[in-house]
């Protein structure tokens, strides 16, 4: 279910509050809900998914992406929460593709190499081609 970026996040789809005790015996510290509310029927909502967090003593932030496509404010609000979490995050959304791909291009203005950003993804099961140009664009102003 989760898969694993590097050794400071793991990605999934979509997450049930109970999923979130399996994350934190892996060394979760915080999660990162990168999925909107009443996006699919029956999808738990965010608030419990919170709650659960909470519960299991973890940091929770959210940073919905809807199917439209990111925007710098969740590429910075990525950052400032793969920044402030104090161990290894779980970030989720329906499938786990838009949690990778915040992430990498997150990741890009922190100033890791597209190269690598592009390996890790590929080797979880993730293609970050449709966003490779942007990431250039990203690494270079880091």
């Amino acid at each position: 279910m989760f898969r694993t970026l590097d050794d400071t996040i793991m990605v999934a789809g979509q997450v049930n509050p109970a999923d979130i005790a399996e994350a934190a015996a892996l060394g979760v510290t915080f999660v990162i809900n990168n999925r909107p509310d009443e996006e699919q029927p029956g999808q738990p909502a965010g608030s419990e998914i919170e709650a659960a967090a909470k519960k299991a003593g973890l940091g929770y932030a959210a940073i919905p992406i809807t199917h439209a496509g990111f925007s710098m404010n969740q590429v910075e609000a990525m950052r400032a929460a793969l920044e402030a979490a104090p161990g290894k995050v779980l970030a989720f959304c329906r499938s786990g593709t838009r949690s990778t791909l915040v992430w990498a291009l997150a990741r890009a203005t922190m100033g890791d190499a597209p190269d690598a950003l592009a390996a890790k993804a590929e080797a979880a099961g993730y293609d970050l081609s449709p966003i490779r140009a942007s990431l250039d664009t990203l690494a270079a102003q880091g």
